[in-house]
């Protein structure tokens, strides 16, 4: 289902489009190109690790991995299909029909099925083995003095009052320009769009940290395309400090600690068809 473009009403766009598994789960894009040609308004995050989130999308509309699979189908800038015809797509195809008989014990295809197998895939698509990780595990020599040196920052400075846990964020909402009102982006209202209070104007999900070095560009706005960049504006704008360039370094290459190993997808290799193997017929 992640990789099935016929999901979409044009038949050519899939979940693997802007989440993209050969560039680190985002399509490295500040927005996502979508149904005829649209450009979303917003940056995708990755789906690597995003078991990990206690919502979905930036402003957590979506409260699992499931329910966020159902919206990008029917949104008229993404997918733009119904769900209706989505299942109606898959319904008309034989094969699909047997597997989700066989698995879900339905007659039917629905929309909450077929939301289910892409959440269970997606649960799958986890990155462990950093440099790290093996680290925590006591593996002194997988990360440099200078990389142990960024993690102490890392802590010292604040960074991890929001970014902790197995996915070093992605498990809280902050307010965009803690300390320092953020002046780049005053259209994207976050959370809000969702709770309709006041307090959560330009509050987002934390994003996790984990792959980060793939991930460009950063932020829900796509505003920096460089992490070094992007380390001194949460440094700036959530903290209220400004980081020497030696700092900023040496806490670039702990985060460049993080990125594990990245899911490995083989697609399975279909036997060639009875037509293609018999030989013509000369008679």
């Amino acid at each position: 289902m992640f990789f099935e473009p016929r999901l979409s009403k044009s038949g050519w766009i899939t979940c693997n489009s802007c989440h993209n598994l050969s560039t680190g789960g985002a399509d490295n894009l500040p927005s996502s190109i979508g149904h005829k040609w649209l450009f979303g308004p917003i940056n995708s995050p990755t789906v690597l690790n995003a078991k990990f989130n206690l919502a979905q999308f930036w402003d957590g509309r979506a409260k699992d991995l499931k329910e966020q699979a159902k919206g990008p189908i029917a949104n008229p800038m993404e997918m733009a299909s119904n769900h209706e015809l989505a299942v109606s797509v898959l319904q008309s195809i034989p094969e699909y029909v047997q597997w989700f008989k066989e698995v879900c014990k339905d007659e039917k295809i629905t929309m909450d099925n077929i939301a289910d197998a892409i959440a269970a895939f997606e649960e799958t698509l986890t990155t462990p083995n950093s440099r790290f990780d093996w680290w925590l595990n006591g593996y002194d020599e997988k990360i440099s003095e200078t990389e142990k040196q960024g993690y102490d920052l890392f802590k010292v400075k604040g960074c991890v009052a929001c970014h902790n846990g197995f996915g070093v964020g992605g498990n809280s909402f902050q307010k965009f320009g803690f300390v320092k009102p953020y002046e780049k982006d005053t259209q994207s209202l976050g959370r809000y769009n969702v709770t309709k209070d006041e307090k959560d104007k330009y509050v987002f999900k934390v994003p996790l940290l984990r792959n980060i070095e793939l991930t460009a560009p950063y932020f829900h706005d796509a505003s920096t395309w460089n992490l070094s960049e992007a380390v001194n504006i949460m440094a700036e704008y959530q903290l209220g400090v400004t980081l020497s360039r030696d700092e900023t370094n040496k806490m670039v290459a702990f985060l460049q600690t993080l990125t594990g190993d990245q899911p490995s997808i083989i697609f399975p290799i279909l036997p060639p068809s009875t037509a293609n193997t018999q030989k013509p017929d000369r008679n």
